[in-house]
């Protein structure tokens, strides 16, 4: 199970990275085609793991991934399939919800983001924006606990975020369009990487009396 994991998430880093790679040749030398055999890969990987429907036209789901994605959503990708913990920190010990969002920040930016969800929405230099504003690596909230900004995961784009779920469960991308996260949604806020919120040796925010 443990190798599966690993396994598993590493081919979403590689592949991604592969089409990252793509795009930025591509912008170099706009006459130089994707490779097929990695559009291929990319494609097959978001359509396994839910992040687009099988219809949708491959040569536009991967340019639409090369374009949004980013180091952060890569790194992000990389813990899927770790199980939820309550109170966990680390691929090793699992994440619950604010646990993996400050794990992803701090270790793909340097960001310190604080521990629980709630301040992480109302830390200085982390700015709220609109629903039709959201892009990959903005943070996306849910009341699932009866409170608002109970619970946290980040956008990865196409309305889909990855997240830690709950007991039970491991880091996983979902659709923020079905129901369930429609109606819970509260709200989501962007952290500029040029906003440096703490070193990354510092210590968490301080809790809000």
């Amino acid at each position: 199970m443990q190798c599966h994991r690993l396994a598993t998430r590493c081919l979403a880093v590689i592949v991604l990275a592969v089409a990252v790679a793509g795009v930025r040749a591509q912008t170099v030398d706009p006459a130089v085609p994707a490779d097929r055999s990695a559009g291929d890969a990319v494609l097959q990987l978001l359509q396994d793991k839910g992040l687009i429907p099988k219809e949708v036209p491959g040569a536009t789901v991967v340019r639409q991934v090369r374009d949004a994605a980013s180091d952060l959503v890569l790194t992000a990708m990389n813990f899927l399939g770790v199980p939820y913990r309550r109170g966990g920190n680390s691929s090793e010990e699992g994440f619950d919800c604010s646990g993996f969002t400050r794990h992803i920040f701090e270790n793909s930016l340097g960001l310190v983001l604080p521990r629980r969800a709630d301040e992480q929405a109302h830390a200085a230099g982390v700015t709220p924006i609109g629903r039709e504003e959201l892009r990959p690596g903005d943070l996306v909230f849910f009341n699932t606990l009866k409170r608002t900004f109970s619970h946290v995961g980040i956008y990865v784009g196409d309305g889909k975020f990855i997240h830690s779920p709950r007991a039970g469960g491991e880091v996983r991308i979902e659709d923020m369009r079905i129901a369930y996260w429609q109606h819970r949604f509260t709200g989501a806020r962007r952290v500029e990487a040029a906003q440096r919120l703490l070193p990354a040796e510092s210590a968490a925010f301080p809790t809000p009396r």
